[in-house]
């Protein structure tokens, strides 16, 4: 049995009315958490009307066109393409009844990318790979020497967002797609709803999931909804209800699992029926915007090129982080943010581009500054002292502020830098994360140390026998453990497994 739909109270909806400001916790709200299923099901309509020519010309002139700039050019056929999948909070499309419960425009103003995905097509082994990047990755704002949250790039631009994924990540952009309202419900109700497979009794009070029997169960969009939204999840074992310790982090496992049961359905009934794929793409449509370079003969050469794409074989990655807590940068609490973890996220992110991203530079080691950001005593003289005996000219050793504790060691790099800023990151383990700006030193490329770094002696470490870890020759963290820092979880990974209590998909 599957619990009533629960409408949210108005202190509850007061409280989301007020939620307007960009420092604030990791929350999502109904709309947010449902942008993540519409723009993956954006990704399967592209697919699908490949095999329905009518379908891609009527969806293609329905959609926004916006200028984008900063985006890669590819050079060949052969190359792959990183889609940046963007869902806005913007309120702008929300009608009377909607904003109720979210918020109009006039009360909640901008825009910021709660969901953030890349999906990755290659035409050489025909495989499709999605990466999550947490909405709360704090990453450097392009051209700056200050830091945020990277959905706010989104507040900015478009561009913006491009410029930050690219030069703070090293993933290339080739096209991009932007949803700016939820349409998740009407997807579900025009397949005549989904059934899942729940192996526990399991619920949530913040999204109103209550699901009292196991089994294969049919759920409705709203009934939907809530599975797609619980990240305050309970299961019941034994007669003992027990909550889910990974909230968020969680969900984004579950909600991996219910976009492949959502898509087989989609590409199953959708395609067979063309008054169901009408309806389908009449939800997404007209809060659907991409760049203006991304034509119809992109969209159907992608769909004919990806067409036997089975949903199920698509691997979905999320980049791994750091969780830190009640976090103070430059005098302000930005609550719950995430960190970069190093190498972690290099080695995730060279796995999901297959290895044809930017490359670290191998031979030129160019000059580096090392600046103290942390306050740890002498710390930027011994990551200067390690880099030198490991090949690199010092330029300069010094002092940068203090702007945060924990803080992260940043990597900044002029224009055309981005391979050495690879290579240099690829010496260090910790909270890393590159940018793109100009430098504090005046080299062209400069170390912000953060107070968990790192650094490794790559050639030593090259011709050693030991493991890279013991082969460490200066390491500067606060303390003699991970603790030195507030982190829920010390590093997620980028697959996670189903837990024996999360719906799936039903047994065949």
């Amino acid at each position: 049995m599957i619990g009533d739909e629960r409408i949210p109270s108005q202190d509850e909806v007061k409280g989301r009315k007020s939620r307007r400001h960009r420092i604030r916790k990791p929350k999502l709200t109904l709309g947010q958490k449902t942008r993540r299923s519409a723009l993956v099901l954006f990704l399967i309509i592209v697919l699908l009307a490949g095999g329905v020519v009518y379908y891609g010309f009527n969806l293609y002139g329905r959609i926004k066109k916006l200028n984008v700039s900063n985006l890669t050019t590819n050079t060949n056929s052969l190359q792959p393409i990183n889609i940046l999948l963007v869902g806005s909070n913007s309120r702008a499309a929300l009608n009377g009844k909607q904003a109720q419960y979210f918020g109009s425009a006039s009360q909640v103003g901008g825009a910021r990318s709660d969901v953030t995905m890349i999906a990755h097509f290659d035409p050489k082994t025909l495989k499709v790979t999605l990466l999550s990047i947490p909405r709360d990755l704090f990453v450097p704002i392009p051209n700056s020497h200050s830091s945020n949250r990277v959905d706010d790039a989104l507040n900015v631009s478009p561009s913006q967002l491009v410029k930050t994924i690219q030069q703070d990540l090293g993933i290339p952009i080739q096209h991009f797609v932007e949803l700016n309202f939820d349409t998740f419900q009407k997807v579900v109700q025009a397949l005549g709803g989904i059934k899942m497979y729940f192996p526990m009794p399991v619920k949530d009070a913040y999204s109103g999931l209550n699901v009292t029997t196991t089994g294969c169960l049919q759920l409705n969009g709203f009934q939907a909804l809530q599975v797609v939204r619980a990240r305050h999840l309970y299961y019941q074992q034994n007669g003992v209800w027990i909550e889910d310790p990974l909230g968020d982090l969680s969900r984004i496992r579950r909600d991996h699992e219910f976009l492949k049961v959502l898509a087989t359905e989609v590409k199953q009934k959708g395609i067979s029926n063309p008054f169901t794929l009408n309806s389908i793409v009449s939800a997404i449509v007209p809060y659907l915007q991409v760049d203006s370079g991304f034509t119809i003969s992109d969209m159907l050469g992608l769909a004919s090129k990806f067409r036997h794409i089975n949903p199920s074989t698509i691997s979905s990655l999320t980049l791994p982080v750091e969780l830190v807590n009640n976090y103070v940068y430059k005098g302000a609490n930005y609550g719950d943010v995430v960190f970069p973890t190093e190498p972690q996220d290099s080695q995730v992110i060279n796995s999901f581009l297959n290895g044809q991203g930017t490359q670290p530079s191998k031979t030129n080691k160019s000059p580096v500054a090392v600046l103290n950001g942390s306050g740890i005593a002498n710390q930027a003289s011994t990551v200067a002292s390690t880099l030198k005996a490991d090949g690199y000219p010092i330029a300069q050793v010094g002092n940068a502020p203090v702007l945060s504790t924990p803080s992260e060691t940043i990597i900044r790099y002029e224009p055309g830098f981005l391979p050495e800023a690879l290579a240099l990151k690829s010496t260090m383990s910790g909270s890393i994360i590159m940018g793109q700006a100009p430098t504090i030193s005046g080299a062209k490329v400069e170390v912000i140390t953060g107070n968990q770094l790192t650094v490794y002696n790559s050639s030593a470490s090259a011709s050693s026998s030991q493991t890279p870890s013991t082969t460490s020759v200066a390491t500067t963290q606060t303390g003699s453990t991970a603790t030195t820092i507030p982190i829920t979880v010390a590093s997620t990974t980028a697959k996670n497994p189903l837990k024996p209590w999360d719906p799936r998909a039903c047994p065949a």
